[in-house]
This record gives C-alpha cells, structure tokens and sequence, in this order.
C-alpha cells in the first residue's frame, strides 16, 4: 500500500506526464490552427501528377529542406500584407513563411501516409473531404505511396486580402519530391526514388483575425 507522500508522487508525476503530452500536442497544433469558416474546395489530386514526372533529376538520399530565398513576397501581394498587418499588428512575414513550410511539409507526408488523423489538425473542412476521397480511391486500388520530400526551393507569398474578420494568404511553393506509387505486393507501378520531380503548388491558408488564436488553416489547393 502507497503511503500519503507516496501516492502524492505518483499523483505529481502523472500530471507532469500529461502537462508535457499536452504541451506536444499543442506544439503540433499550433502550426496552423483552428476552422476558419472559410471553406474552398480541394481541386483534383495530384498524386499522379507527382508520380508520373515530366522531367526528372537525381537527387541525394538525405532530405534536405532548403532555406527560402530573401524575397518571399511577390508582385502584388504587398498591400494585401499591408492589409494584414493593419488588422493584426502581430503577424509576422518570416515567421508565417516558415509556418507554411512546416505546414506544407507535415499535410504533404499526412496525405501520403493516409493520416487522416493529423489532415484534420492542419485543413479546412472541404480540403480535407477531398484529401479523404483521394486516400480511398488509393486503398481502393491497392496502391500505396512511397514519397519523399527531398527540397522545398521557395516558399513565395503570391497574394493576400482581408475578407471582413478573415485574413486569406496564398503561397507558392516549388519543391522536389521523390515519389514512388507501389501496388498491394510493394511492387512499383509508378515513379522513382532516384529521381526528384519538380513540383510547384499554390495554397492558400486563413485565419480569423478576431480570434485569439494566432494560427493558419489550408482552405484551398491548386497547381501553380
């Protein structure tokens, strides 16, 4: 049987437990956020875009993410940042680029794993129905995805408005993945791990400016 300041210890490290799963927990949460409101719909899959490359070149075997370049923000997005900032004088124009990179990088591996779990943490509603419906026409195929991001080039800011409480920024982002599609048997029916692809995607990410949470959720894909 515990004595009083035994239980008491086991009691202390229970909670000191579950104060630092929560801490992780929110850690990973936090690099977008919560429902905006804003729903946009999920345009068509582009695994097979990404599988199939229309050119190709060989990559090393260590993932390297790259730094963005010093302009992340391009023609005509200014004054919808200007915008932003004036509806939150807190934003920041780095630290929310490298927030999407993070973002992009974590929802990319989520689709490919089939993580719904984590998609629904990091997308809107809609994007994540159509993330859905493109991870189960995959199983339904018995195919499995063996991709890789290798490098994110540049993470470019393209545009940015305010919509009444809603802060709406789209970034560009040109990368290379490495991406192999396998069958049930883990035998290749499509693409190379040898081999990057050069990819370029446009997303859009929102945040309800009257809110007192501070991050970003994807509401809208496209290809560049």
């Amino acid at each position: 049987m515990l004595t009083g300041e035994a239980f008491g210890g086991v009691v202390y490290t229970i909670i000191l437990f579950a104060m630092v799963a929560g801490f992780l927990a929110l850690r990973l949460y936090a690099v977008l956020g919560k429902r905006t409101g804003h729903e946009q719909a999920l345009p068509k899959p582009s695994e097979e875009r990404v599988a199939v490359p229309p050119a190709a070149r060989t990559i090393d075997q260590t993932p390297d993410v790259r730094e963005a370049s010093a302009r992340v923000i391009g023609n005509g997005a200014e004054s919808g940042l200007k915008a932003v900032i004036a509806a939150d004088s807190s934003f920041d124009v780095a630290q929310f680029v490298d927030g999407a990179k993070s973002a992009y990088k974590m929802i990319l591996e989520a689709f490919w794993k089939g993580d719904e779990e984590t998609l629904a943490w990091l997308v809107e509603d809609d994007v994540r129905a159509g993330f859905a419906q493109a991870i189960a026409d995959r199983k339904a195929a018995g195919h499995v995805l063996d991709n890789r991001l290798v490098a994110i080039e540049r993470a470019l800011i393209s545009d940015a408005v305010v919509e009444g409480k809603t802060a709406r920024i789209t970034v560009r982002f040109d990368a290379d993945i490495a991406a192999v599609t396998r069958d049930a048997e883990g035998n290749v029916v499509a693409g190379s791990l040898s081999d990057a692809v050069e990819t370029h995607d446009i997303w859009t990410f929102a945040r309800n400016l009257r809110s007192d949470d501070p991050n970003w959720k994807l509401v809208e894909t496209d290809e560049a």
